[in-house]
């Protein structure tokens, strides 16, 4: 068996809240959950090019622009974990079909939204759906597929976090450019309508029975103070770069950091009492499990910040459309996506050494493609091909140590897992803007000739090529730790 393989942390029993799910039709299940963790990844990235119409026909400021962007981020990144342990509680279908149901009214009413105020509020709910909504696809394919197909299950699932970054910018412009029946930025919401009500319909169907575990007590006190540390730490990230870094921003950091500490001081109080923490430390003393989250952490920030700079590159130093961004956005999107699918064709004997010798290859390449990319001239189809190889080769990285993550973790701690897994790639893609995007801006000051954002995108390259050794290095342990066991 191979270190990508499952192996149960506890024999599955065969009734009751930790029992592998039972379905007739598997991969219909796995279509419905990963359409709506599609829509949940595409919304991030839809909203960025709609900004300008929703200025112009809501008259809205600049910090209110930047809330109706960050708003469904800052709502979604601190309900994560919180999300998971309500699906564990009250059932993982039931939670996902809730969190589903509220992420499209949400979207209805984005779409509706009359002023700046209510779509900034309706924004916030809809993160708040995506919250509710996405730690139960994980858990559901943690607790419908064992194995060879768990693997693929996975994979799947990495595709489609690639693809919904690809496709949102992409369909966005796609959106706006048609400005359909004169509604302008409106459709870049409304159209999670009629998908969500298909999902909604095919849930009712397809999800499996699965009883929550209304044993599993509710830690209040380490839901409050982890989502207070969370949120010090996403507002500022968010909206630092855009703001000046007010001094403000600074100090959240700081209480961010002290409300970590307290959380830990917290949940180790609560198991020494026999209670059930929030995050149990039977996950996080998985096989592998935390040196191969952080690598996955450094790949999303370094992934997520790169196209948000490559895509400031060309807007606002090459002077491309939204749309055309998008379009030369995509390969790096699209290769990871299918990297992310078909590494397992590899030959056996690379897989547990895949991550580190990826993330070796594709720090030296983010510096070829900064270097090629630096004189501000137009991206030629060298490097497009340069972008599509690093997607495919960072997709080979990050799909395995998901797999290797997860793949030993005992069904009954399947959403505990999940909710920390996922939380860690949406802080990593929050990271990776707010870090790297400060890094172009600082460079670029834009609006900039495309010489000087040429420049800012090669030292952008070079923070990529440093988070992608970091992540080598935790692939590196990740690996190790997998076979002391």
């Amino acid at each position: 068996m191979t270190d990508l393989q499952t192996r149960p942390a506890a024999p599955a029993v065969p009734t009751g809240p930790s029992a592998p799910a039972r379905t007739a039709r598997p991969g219909l299940l796995l279509a419905l959950v990963l359409s709506g963790q599609f829509m949940a990844v595409l919304d991030v990235s839809i909203v960025n090019v709609a900004v300008p119409t929703i200025r112009t026909d809501l008259n809205a400021s600049g910090a209110a622009l930047q809330l109706v962007i960050a708003g469904y981020t800052i709502a979604y990144a601190v309900l994560l974990i919180t999300g998971a342990r309500l699906g564990a509680r009250y059932g993982y279908s039931r939670l996902f079909q809730l969190g589903l149901a509220a992420f499209t009214a949400a979207s209805l009413a984005c779409g509706l939204a009359p002023g700046t105020g209510s779509l900034i509020g309706f924004r916030l709910l809809q993160g708040v759906g995506a919250a509710l909504m996405v730690p139960q696809v994980m858990s559901l394919v943690q607790r419908t597929f064992t194995g060879a197909a768990r693997t693929r299950a996975l994979g799947l699932y990495s595709a489609v976090l690639a693809g919904g970054m690809a496709v949102g910018q992409v369909l966005g412009g796609v959106l706006v450019n048609a400005d359909l029946f004169g509604t302008g930025w409106r459709p870049v919401f409304l159209v999670n309508v009629p998908l969500g009500l298909a999902l909604l319909a095919a849930g009712a169907r397809l999800l499996p029975k699965l009883p929550g575990d209304r044993s599993r007590r509710f830690d209040i006190p380490g839901v409050v103070v982890l989502a207070a540390a969370l949120g010090l730490l996403v507002v500022p990230l968010v909206l630092g770069h855009e703001l000046g870094w007010p001094t403000w921003g600074w100090a959240m950091l700081a209480g961010s950091a002290l409300l970590f500490v307290l959380f830990a001081v917290v949940e180790r109080g609560i198991a020494r009492r026999g209670g059930q923490p929030l995050i149990s430390g039977r996950v996080l003393r998985a096989p592998g499990l935390l040196p191969a989250a952080a690598a996955i952490f450094m790949i999303m920030a370094a992934f997520s910040g790169f196209l948000f700079a490559f895509a400031l590159h060309q807007q606002a130093g090459l002077g491309h459309s939204a749309l055309r961004a998008g379009l030369l956005s995509a390969p790096v999107a699209v290769g990871f996506g299918v990297s992310s699918l078909h590494w397992q064709r590899l030959p056996g004997r690379l897989h547990p050494p895949l991550p580190l010798l990826a993330a070796l290859i594709v720090g030296p390449g983010y510096l070829l493609l900064g270097a090629l990319l630096s004189d501000g001239l137009r991206i030629g189809p060298v490097a497009v091909a340069l972008m599509t190889g690093l997607g495919l080769v960072a997709g080979c990285a990050y799909a395995p140590l998901f797999a290797r993550a997860l793949g030993r973790v005992a069904p009954a701690d399947a959403a505990d897992a999940s909710g920390v897994m996922v939380t860690v790639i949406q802080l990593g893609q929050v990271v990776g803007v707010a870090l790297l995007g400060t890094i172009f801006l600082g460079e670029a000051r834009l609006p900039a000739p495309a010489r000087v954002s040429g420049h800012a995108l090669l030292v952008t390259a070079v923070a990529v090529a440093a988070c992608f050794l970091l992540a080598g290095l935790f692939a590196a342990r990740s690996q190790r730790a997998v076979r002391a066991r």
